[in-house]
């Protein structure tokens, strides 16, 4: 039976597997192994099919490393903080480069002449300082964000925080963001599709690494009020807020139910039963570790002491707010600036009230002094030498034509220039010690490209290999499994089907070089052009 023979073209070409037919997945080479090399009166008579898995993968990583087209591309625009998270896949990169107006990549090159250290705290006589009250939490003052205060849209990112869902202020829905340097929330109550009315707990927060410290104490400053709400029909009241901030051992990452339910209880007008969606993020159990709440209207600093980290690695601070909402608040909102109106999908314009929720200076300290090295607060991920770095203007901005009185009477004597520096492209490091590549500063705006090396086992979907390369993984599973058996018979043949490993691999790579003679004949026409006459 042919492969494609339940396939119609229409199914294939409306569907998101266009060009699929040229990989088998590593699940059917597993399959077709065990059928042609494992049974009575073959190779190997018998193995475990988990056994033949770990082969198979094993195979499938080290021929997407230089056989395999594995390479992967990443494109983002470079924010003013210069820097690039890795790809969660990334085994090491091939190129990095930057594109110009005309989609043309301009090639970076990496600097090895400045690094990101670890920079560690110091006395004034400058012994290394073991202190307690050390700050944990980075920018938890939220001074620094991007794009700056000041700017028309109160749309800002707090540096080195995470916000767990696309809430974002002065959009239509609940949002958290930074504004006059404090963590800020906007709020909207929603229709449920099964009836009444939730809204959206939207939260920031940012990993702790404990795996050091003892004791740690959390605090913040709060400022909470009845928010005060007018809806399109005119009808106006106020809604009471709450501000949470606590320590969990659960990462916030994995939490994607984001409504917490009214606390209006009964049936719709037909008589059908209200059915909320409960996010655990609106239970207090889900800090495990304490927290502290402000409701109503408060504005206090609340401190919660002397949490015991001595069995964890990580713990994550989480700051969330949301409205207690009923049938009846239709809309409320606490928009950035107040005052300001929006417009609601549900429910047209609505205008809402003068408060604004906030949070500022959380911070975590260690209660006892640490028995390990502590960098110096500030320069937690930023250390000095890298914030000279990016703040300097490098020398691949320097295009000087060298044509003046100065440099053109030298006759091109200029000698010993470093050609990875003959560049005005700009230049790139990658530290690996927090997952980050770091820029110069002429990248700061521009379309930043990374083609990286992953190694095919990322997902299901990327556990396939291109059939010019099938017949390389058989020979490396079939070696594979008889050079690790101690049968005899086993330990015999494996010089042998190393050398055919190694045969179909380079095979493999000749297919997959994917020379055309047309193309080849092509370019070497342009090699016996005549370039003097």
């Amino acid at each position: 039976m042919g492969l494609l023979d339940k396939a119609t073209h229409r199914q294939y070409y409306q569907s998101t597997d266009l060009g699929n037919y040229q990989f088998t997945s590593l699940d059917d080479i597993i399959t077709q192994f065990e059928i042609a090399y494992v049974g009575e009166n073959k190779l190997i008579s018998k193995i475990k099919r988990a056994d033949i898995a770990f082969h198979a993968q094993r195979a499938l990583q080290e021929l997407s490393f230089d056989t395999l087209k594995s390479l992967k591309s990443y494109q983002i625009d470079l924010p003013p903080t210069l820097v690039m998270p890795l790809p969660h896949d990334y085994v090491n990169y091939t190129k990095v480069s930057w594109a110009d107006s005309s989609g043309i990549k301009r090639p970076l090159y990496p600097t090895k002449h400045t690094s990101n250290p670890f920079q560690i705290k110091q006395l004034d006589n400058g012994d290394y300082s073991f202190p307690d009250f050390v700050e944990q939490v980075i920018n938890g003052d939220f001074a620094n964000s991007w794009p700056a205060d000041g700017t028309t849209a109160p749309v800002l990112y707090a540096d080195d925080w995470l916000r767990s869902s696309d809430g974002f202020l002065g959009r239509f829905y609940s949002g958290v963001g930074v504004y006059n340097d404090k963590l800020t929330w906007s709020y909207v109550s929603r229709q449920l599709p099964a009836g009444g009315r939730s809204n959206q707990i939207i939260t920031s927060y940012q990993a702790i690494d404990v795996s050091n410290l003892n004791y740690v104490d959390l605090s913040g400053d709060g400022v909470t009020g009845d928010i005060a709400w007018t809806d399109t029909s005119g009808d106006s009241g106020t809604a009471t807020s709450t501000i949470r901030l606590g320590l969990t051992t659960t990462n916030p990452s994995s939490i994607t139910n984001f409504w917490a339910r009214s606390d209006f209880s009964g049936e719709n007008q037909d008589g059908s039963i209200f059915y909320h969606y409960q996010s655990p993020l609106a239970a207090t159990s889900f800090y495990d570790m304490g927290y502290v709440e402000w409701t109503g209207a408060e504005d206090s600093t609340k401190t919660l002491g002397g949490v015991d980290v001595r069995s964890l690695d990580t713990i994550y601070v989480l700051a969330l707010s949301f409205v207690n909402t009923s049938l009846d608040l239709i809309n409320a909102l606490a928009l950035i600036p107040a005052g300001t109106s929006t417009e609601d999908p549900n429910a047209g314009t609505i205008t809402g009230g003068g408060h604004i929720n906030s949070l500022d200076n959380v911070s975590i300290i260690n209660a006892y002094a640490s028995e390990f090295l502590a960098t110096k607060v500030g320069n937690e991920k930023n250390s000095s030498t890298w914030n000279t770095y990016k703040s300097t203007t490098p020398s691949e901005n320097n295009n000087d034509d060298y044509e003046d009185n100065t440099y053109w009477p030298m006759d091109g004597e200029r000698y010993g220039l470093d050609p990875q520096h003959a560049q005005a492209n700009g230049s790139f490091y990658i530290d690996p010690r927090l997952g980050r590549i770091h820029f110069s500063s002429n990248i700061s705006g521009k379309t930043v490209i990374l083609d990286y090396i992953s190694d095919s086992l990322g997902t299901d979907a990327e556990m396939q290999v291109h059939k010019f390369a099938e017949e390389a993984i058989y020979k490396w599973i079939a070696y594979a499994i008889l050079s690790t058996s101690s049968l005899p018979i086993h330990q015999q043949l494996a010089p042998r089907f190393k050398k055919e490993k190694f045969a179909s691999t380079r095979q493999a790579k000749l297919r997959l070089s994917n020379i055309k003679l047309e193309e080849l004949t092509q370019i070497l026409r342009g090699k016996s052009k005549q370039i003097k006459h």
